[in-house]
């Protein structure tokens, strides 16, 4: 045995630490979930066909530099 024990209240405080907010009103676990959605819709931009990235107005160029931002980069790219 360990001796490592979590204790209710414990598990209550974790749980309080995970759904506090940030300054910008959101959980850290809203923003992780905004970097996992930004890597796979990144992923899918990469992988569209030149057929499809003229449907939504990209170049080739402008999805390589959307599929190669940094997953915690969530704004509009810089020109």
């Amino acid at each position: 045995m360990s001796g490592f024990v979590i204790s209710p209240g414990a598990l209550r405080q974790s749980g309080r630490a995970l759904r506090r907010k940030a300054a910008g009103g959101h959980t850290w676990l809203d923003w992780l979930g905004q970097a996992l959605r930004a890597v796979t819709t990144r992923r899918y931009l990469a992988e569209m066909d030149d057929h499809m990235l003229k449907d939504i107005g990209l170049t080739r160029m402008d999805a390589a530099q959307e599929a190669n931002r940094a997953p915690w980069d969530f704004g509009p790219r810089s020109m």
